[in-house]
């Protein structure tokens, strides 16, 4: 289908009016944006973007991502004129309300048409280059028939400013993702006034020293947005579009100023901007005409995904694939007898080789991993034997090599996980969960399957000291909903809570992990990491104790338990690698394990490297909670416990003490 130009304007008019209308119904939003893109993306979405609407999750649509999710009216406006079942104009007219999919910023898990969670900047542009990454992995496993699709993205000013945008374009330059497009709002505005006052930089040459395309556009000439997507959509390299457009676009009295970013434009303007665009249709109406032409771009890619669905049925890998995008495991029998073997063991070994060991078994059963690192591959012990790199001369490779970008890693995971097709995973440092927190909280709230190996989980990584050493980290993991944060105590806990993260589809999981090595202390197997805490030991003499530790301080609490035992004080000792399964328990296996009990009757300890804060919850406010809440130093492992308390020998007086006023 081919569109007369003339046919442009009414339809990008028609994203003008929704917009403006929804932001000043709700009295709240961000007009500007859509108002100042509807051109762009009416040509976008009318001639270059591969979509259907009747199935939003067509394995090789075209992705669009909405980086400048405050301008998510110009999102819900296309999805609605090109007819995708959410949002409804009653969606539309609710915009920002309660029980509106019409969220303030964009959520994938509301609506189909969305493909991830936008708002915090930059972090969409980085996400679409996990997605360019997955489609080219893809690719090179499944071939042109069945996988063979673009990423385009729309961004502004805030996203290519932000620090992580710097590293997104680095690593896909490098990786010369050719099918990512990003057309960038150059509108020359920010919040607080002109880009002016806060950078002088020359975008469009940094872009270029990455390894990208530049191509450069006037935003409100319909046959200039053409050309340049055109040469875009052509483009062997990750390609911008700067497209140099005026904020509020339309607006007579604001359009090109600051005031138009993030205010509704208020009734009277809202008149003098339908009578310069000649609009008179009332609020949240179409008129037929126009919305006829937007749902004829809207069935534009259906023989196109018709004809896919026709490879696909025929294609031997079909099949295959259909699974890996749905997200679905493949038997795990070999995978289960594999670390049922390690029962038989007595490793002592760090969990971060654990987890490597884990890796071994886990890569080539789950043809779907695709594992990194930010730089620290060897440290992290993310790569498994015979895991080939993921580089631009073979997408096929499984290992990303991320360079030192953690926060452009972890969203780039995000990005890979929303695409479908791969489960991914990355390394770096605990410490350094610090620089990648928000993309962890976006993998949470997104919902996506994303696995953060983050090691060196205490004091006990030793000689690089309190600048490396997590104290706080652990505990504010734990403060983010939907994330499973795993802190496994040996090999046997390792090996469960990597099956636990994979099994979970809808939620992401930090392993924490040792650098210093660990007995393993389980022959036991069942699954038991999946009740998020068990009873490891039961004590002897009468229960006087309770101990409650995880990683790398189970073992301590075991040797509490066995000098509490010798001075006839029954001690239980749970092992609780992960809290946030151990809370879906119910309360009659709760109640197992922490008993109602007078706390003179039964005294409650907790045993973690890491601040005490949080810990008050199990062991009750006349609880003992072992903790650090300090920074740490610089010395061997060994010696910081010793120096820090984390010693049977330290613990067992302040129990004894505790226990006998």
């Amino acid at each position: 289908m081919s569109f007369d130009p003339t046919r442009y304007a009414p339809m990008a008019n028609a994203i003008r009016a929704l917009s403006m209308d929804a932001v000043q119904a709700a009295n709240s939003g961000h007009p500007g944006m859509p108002m100042g893109m509807a051109d762009v993306a009416t040509v976008l979405f009318s001639k270059f973007l591969r979509f259907d609407p009747s199935r939003p999750d067509w394995a090789d649509r075209d992705r669009f991502i909405l980086s400048a999710g405050h301008g998510s009216m110009l999102i819900y406006s296309l999805l609605y004129l090109t007819g995708y079942d959410s949002p409804t104009i009653e969606d539309i007219r609710n915009f920002r309300q309660m029980g509106s999919v019409c969220a303030g910023h964009p959520e994938n898990f509301l609506i189909p048409g969305i493909e991830c969670t936008t708002g915090p900047l930059g972090q969409g542009l980085a996400m679409a280059v996990g997605m360019a990454a997955a489609e080219r992995h893809l690719n090179a496993t499944f071939g042109d028939d069945l996988v063979d699709h673009n990423t385009w993205v729309i961004a502004g000013d805030g996203c290519l400013m932000e620090g992580i945008n710097h590293e997104a374009i680095g690593l896909a330059g490098t990786l010369k993702l050719g099918r990512l497009k990003v057309l960038w709002d150059d509108n020359r505005i920010t919040i607080d006034g002109d880009t002016s006052l806060s950078t002088t930089e020359d975008i469009p040459a940094r872009y270029r020293a990455s390894g990208w395309d530049v191509i450069q556009c006037d935003g409100h000439d319909f046959a200039d947005i053409e050309r340049a997507l055109a040469e875009a959509d052509l483009s062997e390299k990750p390609t911008l579009v700067a497209c140099r457009t005026i904020i509020g676009k339309g607006s007579p009295n604001k359009q090109g100023g600051h005031d138009v970013h993030g205010s509704p434009l208020g009734a009277d303007e809202i008149a003098l901007t339908r009578q310069g665009l000649g609009w008179t249709s009332e609020a949240f109406v179409i008129p037929e005409d126009v919305l006829a032409d937007w749902r004829e771009a809207g069935r534009r890619g259906v023989a196109a995904r018709e004809e896919w669905e026709a490879r696909a049925a025929a294609d031997p890998q079909g099949a295959e694939l259909q699974r890996r995008m749905k997200g679905e495991l493949s038997d795990d029998a070999d995978i289960r007898a594999a670390f049922d073997a390690w029962l038989q063991g007595d490793a002592n070994i760090a969990t971060r080789k654990a987890s490597e060991n884990a890796l071994n078994v886990l890569v080539p059963a789950i043809p779907e991993m695709i594992g990194g690192s930010a730089d620290l591959t060897g440290s992290n012990n993310t790569k498994a034997k015979n895991q080939a790199p993921f580089t631009a001369d073979d997408y096929a490779g499984r290992y990303v090599y991320y360079g030192i970008r953690e926060f452009g890693m972890a969203a780039a995971m995000n990005g890979m996980a929303l695409h479908g097709g791969v489960i991914p995973y990355g390394g770096t440092f605990l410490i350094f969960s610090d620089y990648c927190r928000n993309a962890i909280r976006m993998s949470a709230l997104q919902e996506t399957r994303v696995v953060y190996v983050l090691t060196h989980d205490s004091i006990g990584l030793g000689e690089d000291g309190p600048t490396h050493q997590p104290i706080e980290h652990i505990m504010s993991m734990r403060l983010i909903p939907n994330l499973n944060v795993f802190r496994p105590a040996d090999v046997i806990e390792t090996a469960e809570c990597w099956m636990l993260a994979l099994q979970s589809p809808k939620t992401p999981s930090v392993l924490a992990l040792t650098r210093q090595n660990l007995p393993q202390l389980r022959h036991e197997g069942g699954m038991l990491s999946a009740r998020g805490a068990y009873r490891l030991k039961s004590a002897q003499s009468a229960r006087k104790v309770i101990l409650i530790a995880t990683g790398s301080e189970v073992q301590i609490a075991l040797q509490v338990a066995e000098k509490l035992e010798g001075q006839g004080i029954g001690a239980d000792v749970i092992s609780a690698p992960c809290l946030e399964l151990f809370e879906q328990q119910d309360q009659a296996y709760k109640r197992d394990l922490l008993p109602d009990a007078d706390p003179s009757q039964i005294l409650r300890v907790s045993i973690e490297a890491g601040v005490t804060w949080g810990w008050e919850r199990y062991t009750m406010v006349n609880g003992l909670n072992i903790g650090l809440d300090r920074f740490g130093a610089s010395a061997p492992a060994k010696d910081l416990f010793a120096r820090f308390g984390f010693t049977a020998d330290a613990i067992v007086p302040q129990i004894l003490d505790r226990i006998s006023t």
